[in-house]
């Protein structure tokens, strides 16, 4: 094919085949038309894509009160949190009473990662942020004392899991689907909370979609003790695909098993819901805030339920950035915005609504798939990858549209490659932006907290950034060159700016009034503890309406929870929190920085 004339289709069908001199591969460009379904003899004029042109004019919920005065709140992870009645892991009755923590302390939110469907079937694939399904949850956060029947774990496993530094999730997992089963089979319902009328409705509401996500659970764990993989490109060709007789047959041979899944998603759903009216309960005003990750595996529960509703042949990666110089492979399904347009963007919509239905707040990752998304044909490097637009103007309309049905606010973390005017339409769209303290500079200065935009939410760091000790100390630095992320050259240099960053950072501080002006805390080799107390305060007098405080920054862990470019090479998404979630009250510096938040930000 003629390269001026592929360009050309590309740009009709909103596909990048340019970087400044550097030209997208052919084999991109057509693998990108292909998985949209546009065929090479298509004329330029007739691709067929939705409308990716078009400015939005939508506007997602703002309360009066947050646009009068700003507030703050609590960000963690919620596989972190101990407690004495937890199994192992962070739990959805661990987060209500963190809530109720929170709340007393004065905050407005708490915020945790993703709580999406991972793989039972395969437990280490753990990270939140490469879901099975993001429309449904994760049964290993249920809560095994709020259950309508008691269930006794094996001592010396549940002490074993109770005492790990690190989530052992294949034990924990075998822990808790054994105690499930077993209530399951004695007694899943009672008279109280747990009525089976309840459950009928929450089955029939789900409908098809929760379905098939109860029946993939089901097949999936079968086949795993089969010894196949949990995802479905590793299932005997029979069972690929959810319309085969194969998987009808398996469906009537288990309902009982599939009726089981059915129940975790409405134990896991009443619990979160408890949660977040435990938030509301302690005064918050957002309550809890979740997080929707940017995609789903490729061999997951929902490509596997709707196929097509994803593109074929391409995953989501990340351009070359200062993370990885070579771009990320995140091997996630994308959306296709062709079938989306068609059902006129139903299932966006029910994804989102699946978010709202549990919380006050929702963080949507990378944020700029509304727009576009970097796509990289399957087996081919991240660098051979380019960005492919989406009907922006209707994706963004249906956000906007179910946060006013739920009177939610909407966060978009709007990190890494960021189109011209997008931070400005979504401003217009009353979506907070994201800024990041480590991020803030300019001309070698940091910017003082009166620059920051109103329409932001602020912290110092998130989950695939070091906490304030952490890039102190330029950990992050040292294990990006350890995993060979960056080279020697680049690590040496980001090391020698860390130091000038440090001292930078300390004299925002003093201009702002957080540090006095003789400290000289820059010179310090570890993170001087009133240099976190000042970083949060500066963030407190910002005028951005929301600021997070990272409770890894209070109470640990120090470590980083994950190193973007990196799987196994690094603990990801493990690490758990040392302080038991009744006692975070008491330490000093949850108490100082929550003491500095009520004071510059009052709950109204």
């Amino acid at each position: 094919m003629d390269r001026n004339r592929l360009n050309e289709l590309c740009w009709a069908s909103g596909i990048t085949t340019h970087y400044g001199h550097r030209e997208v591969p052919d084999e991109t460009k057509l693998s990108l038309l292909a998985a949209l379904g546009v065929d090479e003899a298509t004329p330029p004029g007739a691709a067929g894509v939705p409308d990716f042109h078009g400015q939005p004019d939508a506007r997602a919920a703002m309360p009066d009160w947050l646009a009068a005065a700003p507030t703050w709140g609590l960000f963690c992870q919620l596989y972190e949190l101990r407690s004495a009645r937890s199994w192992g892991i962070g739990d959805f009755g661990d987060l209500a009473r963190l809530a109720g923590v929170a709340g007393a302390a004065g905050a407005d939110f708490v915020g945790i990662n993703p709580v999406h469907a991972l793989f039972l079937g395969d437990p280490e694939r753990c990270s939140p942020f490469m879901p099975s399904n993001r429309r449904f949850l994760n049964p290993l956060y249920i809560a095994m004392d709020d259950l309508p029947a008691s269930t006794r774990p094996d001592k010396a496993a549940l002490a074993a899991v109770e005492a790990a530094e690190l989530v052992d999730y294949p034990a924990v997992a075998a822990l808790k689907l054994k105690g499930l089963r077993t209530v399951f089979n004695r007694n899943p319902f009672d008279d109280g909370a747990h009525r089976e009328a309840d459950f009928d409705t929450f089955c029939a509401e789900g409908g098809e979609a929760l379905a098939r996500h109860a029946l993939f659970e089901a097949l999936s764990l079968h086949l795993t003790d089969a010894g196949h993989y949990a995802g479905w490109y590793g299932w005997p060709e029979e069972y690929k695909h959810a319309d085969s007789e194969a998987v009808a047959a398996f469906a009537k041979s288990h309902t009982r098993e599939v009726r089981f899944h059915l129940w975790l998603q409405w134990i896991a759903a009443r619990q979160l819901n408890a949660a977040h009216a435990a938030a509301r309960a302690a005064g918050m005003r957002i309550g809890l805030y979740l997080d929707l990750a940017v995609g789903e595996a490729m061999d997951g529960s929902a490509t596997w339920g709707n196929p097509g509703m994803v593109l074929d042949g391409v995953v989501v990666g990340a351009p070359p950035d200062v993370f990885s110089q070579d771009g990320q492979m995140w091997d996630l399904a994308a959306l296709n915005p062709v079938t989306l347009a068609a059902s006129d963007y139903a299932p966006l919509r029910a994804l989102i609504k699946a978010q709202l239905d549990h919380a006050g707040a929702l963080r949507i990752d990378h944020v700029m798939v509304l727009r576009q998304l970097f796509l990289i044909p399957q087996g081919a490097p991240a660098s051979a990858g380019t960005h492919m637009a989406y009907p922006f103007v209707e994706m963004l309309r249906v956000v906007a549209e179910e946060s006013r049905s739920h009177g939610a606010v909407m966060i978009g973390e709007d990190l890494g490659f960021v189109p011209d005017g997008f931070r400005e339409t979504m401003q217009a769209a009353n979506i907070l932006a994201y800024r990041i303290l480590y991020f803030e500079q300019e001309y070698g200065l940091f910017r003082r907290s009166t620059t920051y935009p109103e329409q932001a939410l602020a912290c110092i760091s998130t989950h695939d950034l070091p906490t304030l000790a952490g890039w102190w100390a330029g950990e992050d630095i040292a294990q990006r060159r350890a995993f060979g992320l960056i080279g020697e050259d680049l690590a040496a240099e980001q090391e020698r700016r860390r130091i000038d960053e440090r001292t930078a950072l300390v004299n925002a501080f003093i201009d702002g009034g957080q540090l006095p002006a003789d400290a000289r805390d820059g010179d310090e080799a570890a993170l001087p503890p009133r240099v976190l107390a000042a970083a949060y305060r500066f963030l407190g007098a910002t005028p951005s309406r929301l600021v997070g405080v990272r409770l890894a920054d209070l109470i640990g862990p120090n470590a980083q929870t994950n190193v973007p470019g990196t799987v196994s090479e690094h603990p990801n998404w493990r690490r758990r929190g040392t302080v038991a979630v009744d006692d975070i009250a008491a330490i000093p510096a949850f108490q100082e920085i929550t003491k500095a938040m009520r004071a510059g930000r009052p709950r109204g």
